[in-house]
């Protein structure tokens, strides 16, 4: 396991785990976005200094990225897997439950980290939206490759607007994630599931 050497204050080593470290910093910009995270929220939770931060990972913006990386890694892996489902609505229903459960875990924070850390307007600002809205893109297309592959195979009707399906669904796992971080129970984010589970035109 990868660890940095930091030095304390009277001259003894300390390890650090940069994985543990990285983690630590993703709970923190997860629950209080990019701009919202202090440096000084990042190293105590981190347990490091901020040299040793610098030294390991880059400036704030660059810790960030790979905060944002473990994210999507960890956190989104439902999504990948989604997609490999046999149809479109169990694609769907996969997404939206896989949302469920991790918007609802209690060992998370609520709401979507990309769409906290999305209203960043800090010196960085344009350069993380920039980067968070080609991640939202790069899900998106993929989303709109696997419903247009639906639709060839008949699975959804010829007459699909499938970037509209797509932007439809994309809306609905918004929805879920800003509910959930303004305090909407497990019920309430179930009962829009089924609602739009009833709604899909697919198989």
């Amino acid at each position: 396991m990868e660890c940095i050497v930091q030095r304390a204050c009277k001259g003894r080593p300390r390890e650090f785990d940069l994985d543990e470290a990285l983690a630590a910093a993703l709970r923190v910009f997860w629950t209080k976005g990019y701009d919202g995270a202090s440096l000084t929220d990042l190293t105590d939770a981190m347990g490091i200094t901020r040299p040793s931060l610098y030294a390991a990972f880059g400036n704030k913006e660059a810790l960030f990225r790979k905060a944002l990386d473990l994210y999507e890694r960890e956190k989104l892996a439902y999504v990948g897997e989604a997609l490999k489902a046999p149809t479109s609505r169990e694609v769907a229903e996969r997404l939206l439950r896989g949302a469920l459960q991790m918007q609802t875990s209690d060992c998370e924070p609520r709401g979507c980290m990309r769409v906290i850390s999305s209203v960043a307007c800090g010196p960085e600002a344009d350069s993380i939206r920039a980067d968070l809205m080609e991640r939202r893109q790069s899900s998106q297309r993929a989303l709109c490759e696997r419903m247009q592959r639906a639709k060839d195979e008949g699975d959804l009707p010829a007459s699909t607007d499938v970037e509209g399906l797509c932007a439809y669904l994309g809306a609905i796992l918004q929805g879920m994630s800003v509910q959930a971080g303004s305090g909407a129970t497990k019920a309430q984010l179930e009962a829009l599931v089924e609602t739009s589970l009833l709604m899909w035109p697919g198989k």
